[in-house]
């Protein structure tokens, strides 16, 4: 739930705080894909559809969507529920690549 000091100079949450939730979302869908760490390498898509506001109860939903040798890709969407309204309203979307990496920070491959 994003609280004021999330908000942006327009009063609604700011992009990159619902960025960053994303990231934290897709990377622990990732880690469980890869068995093991990764790292976010890109941000192939991302529209923003409505403005979160304040008190709004965000969701985030994914799914892999591509396993190649050392990469996982996940497409994301941010759903909300107003604060005193029930249903669900989808507030972004995006696609986020993310690597298998060793201890040292180096890829490697994924498990089969």
């Amino acid at each position: 739930m994003p609280q004021p000091a999330d908000m942006n100079g327009n009063g609604d949450i700011f992009g990159g705080w619902v960025l960053s939730q994303m990231d934290v979302a897709g990377g622990a869908m990732a880690a469980r894909a890869a068995k093991g760490r990764v790292a976010t390498v890109a941000i192939t898509a991302m529209t923003f559809v409505q403005p979160i506001k304040v008190g709004d109860m965000v969701s985030i939903y994914g799914k892999v969507a591509r396993i190649g040798r050392t990469s996982i890709t996940i497409d994301l969407e941010t759903m909300v529920q107003r604060r005193h309204d029930a249903a669900e309203i989808r507030v972004t979307h995006g696609t986020f690549v993310f690597v298998a990496i060793d201890a040292d920070g180096k890829p490697r491959e994924l498990p089969k």
